[in-house]
Order: C-alpha cells, then sequence, then structure tokens
C-alpha cells in the first residue's frame, strides 16, 4: 500500500476502536481526516462500542457509519455479548472490506479479531515478539507513544498524508441552545467562568475534591465565576468540592449532555480537570486548560499543545500550588481569550 493506485482501489474500510471513552474517539480524528482527505470516494465504518453511535451525526463528514461491536473474550471495555458474536462476524465478514484498520491498543487480543473481520488487507500495530498479521502493513507498538501521534504515523507508514493533528469536536446550533437556558439562569458570560471539572472515569485518575476546592477559591477570588461540571454519576464528587469552597460556585453536573458541555465549555476562561474525557474535549475547541496526572500516562495522553494545555504530574502527586502556578500562566497570557473566540468567529464564517 502507498501508491495512489493502491490508494484507490480502496473502497470499503473497516476501523476497529471499541474504545467508549470520548478522549478515545477524539484522539483519532486527525486520523480520519487525513483518511477522509486521502479517500473521499471511500466508504470508512467505526466498529465501536453502542455509545460512540451518537457521534455519527458529528463526524458524519469523516465516518459513514458504525457496526456495534458485541465485545470479545479478554477485552475489558464491555462484558461480552457471546451469542451475537458469530453473527457480528458473519455481518462484517459479509461486506467484503478492502482495509481493516486495527486502532485498538497494543493488538496482543485485537490483531487475531482484526483478521476474523474478514477484511482484503489489515494495518495497524503489534507488540513485539507476539503475532503479527502482516509484517507490510503493521508496526511495532510503542507503548509510550502520543494516542494521537500513534495513528498518524501508521497512515504515513501506509502511504496516507496527514493533515495536522489537531482535535476538533464540530458543535451544533441545538448545542448552543440547550445551554441557552443554563447561561440565563446562572448570567455566564464568555470569558468570566471557568469550569472545574473533579471526575474521571477511571478513580484513580482522580485528584482530590479538596485540592479542586482550593484552586477554585483562588479563581473565584479573582472575580471569575466557578462552575462544576461532570456527569451524573458525579455529583458527589462536585457536591464535595463545592462543600470544601469557601466561595459560590455553580454545580452542573448532569445538567448538560455532551453538546450542551462542549458549548459551555467553548465560552469558559479555562478548564481544570483530571486527565479525562473533558481534557481532550477542551483540546479540540482550543480551550486552555490545567490537567492533573494521576496514576495514567502523560506521554500517551496529554495534549500535544503544552503552551494551551498545562500539565501537572509529579510522582508524590500535585498540590493546589502547582496547579494554581499553572492557572496564573494561563491567565497571564495576553488576550488569550479574546483571540480565541475570534479565531472560532473567522472559522464559522468560512
Amino acid at each position: 500500500m502507498g501508491n495512489g493506485e493502491e490508494l484507490s482501489s480502496l473502497k470499503r474500510i473497516a476501523i476497529l476502536r471499541a474504545l467508549g471513552g470520548l478522549g478515545d474517539f477524539l484522539c483519532i480524528v486527525p486520523a480520519l481526516r487525513s483518511l477522509r482527505s486521502s479517500m473521499p470516494w471511500a466508504e470508512i465504518v467505526l466498529i465501536g462500542l453502542p455509545q460512540t453511535k451518537d457521534l455519527i451525526n458529528r463526524f458524519g463528514h469523516y465516518l459513514d457509519d458504525v457496526l456495534e461491536f458485541p465485545g470479545y473474550p479478554g477485552l475489558p471495555e464491555q462484558v461480552p455479548q457471546i451469542q451475537h458474536i458469530p453473527e457480528f462476524f458473519s455481518k462484517v465478514q459479509s461486506q467484503h472490506f478492502d482495509l481493516a484498520i486495527q486502532m485498538h491498543g497494543s493488538g496482543l487480543l485485537t490483531n487475531s479479531l482484526t483478521v476474523l473481520l474478514g477484511a482484503r488487507l489489515n494495518a495497524g500495530f503489534f507488540p513485539p515478539g507476539q503475532y503479527c498479521p502482516d509484517p507490510v502493513h503493521f508496526l511495532p507498538y510503542l507503548s509510550h507513544e502520543s494516542e494521537v501521534k500513534r495513528y498518524l504515523r501508521l497512515l504515513e507508514y501506509l502511504g496516507i498524508p496527514i493533515q495536522g493533528e489537531e482535535l476538533e469536536f464540530p458543535l451544533h446550533e441545538s448545542d448552543m441552545h440547550a445551554l441557552s437556558a443554563i447561561k440565563e439562569k446562572y448570567e455566564l458570560h464568555p470569558g468570566e467562568y471557568v469550569c472545574i471539572h473533579p471526575g474521571a472515569s477511571v478513580a484513580d485518575r482522580r485528584w482530590q475534591p479538596e485540592g479542586f476546592a482550593v484552586v477554585a477559591d483562588h479563581l473565584a477570588k479573582q472575580g471569575l465565576r466557578v462552575v462544576l461540571t461532570g456527569s451524573k454519576r458525579e455529583l458527589l464528587l462536585t457536591q464535595a468540592t463545592a462543600n470544601a469552597m469557601q466561595f459560590e460556585s455553580f454545580n452542573l453536573a448532569g445538567c448538560t449532555d455532551l453538546g450542551a458541555m462542549a458549548a459551555l465549555l467553548k465560552n469558559a476562561r479555562l478548564l481544570v480537570c483530571n486527565d479525562t474525557g473533558v481534557s481532550h474535549l477542551a483540546d479540540a475547541l482550543q480551550v486552555p486548560s490545567v490537567v492533573i496526572f494521576t496514576g495514567s500516562d502523560v506521554n500517551r495522553w496529554a495534549p500535544l499543545n503544552r503552551a494551551l494545555h498545562r500539565i501537572v504530574w509529579n510522582e508524590i502527586g500535585a498540590t493546589p500550588t502547582d496547579v494554581i502556578d499553572q492557572v496564573e500562566a494561563l491567565l497571564r497570557q495576553p488576550n488569550s481569550f479574546k483571540s480565541r473566540m475570534t479565531s472560532m468567529h473567522l472559522a464559522e464564517a468560512g
């Protein structure tokens, strides 16, 4: 693969990425953009978890469909629906994909699964010393590589030009409409509030609520409104943060869907969060952020733009002072919010 004649023969492409997190999906958007740019004629189908189907409405310009993955023995993302696995493989194999790209982990468990999809060609990564389906189209897996750069490296190896490393998250008019009532109720004006997100999908990645409270109070002292965000499942975390604060905050955990959350974040002065999906959402929306890493791989998951997104991590744990220092560095950036709003408006007009 790599010359124009071979790329032109790829009419149907399957991408295996059966991971459930928002960040897991957003990290492959630059790869999807590159695929679509090089092969506008191709039908590109994501093999993913059921919750991924909601993203098709936002990324229909890159993806044509999602095939629901029933799980597979050994993969921890969901309990395998064993009774549906034969039907799943029969359905996928009947579609006669020209290329299946494994974008799900090292390939230790997923490479054999990828081969069973029945595509004419397979590509992806393999753990050194382990099963490699095709030495021509598979690369060694580097465990500490950036999740964004990993799949761009693969596409470049396959001869597909890269169309930038930036993440994306398209906002719809309905997202702004869903947010309008909240903005009016809490008098949230663009650039005058900050988002504090104390939750994370994995408990080991959560910094303590008391630390978030200290940072939130520091921001409130400067006249910024503090908005606590999260899912319904994170209400206890956001409430614990609010209870530990000395200043007023607005607890919106569970009050916004993904689109409204993105619209809320777009107009925030900055975000303070753990290493979780909202960090990648801020990256996609170019919202300044301070991301606290606790128990996850900084090299793999941190945003690439370290000027706009500040990383706080150390072996003995982050302190509120560590986080506040990075918050202040972002706030000192001249006209950062005004510049961001101007560039976004120009992009929307274009």
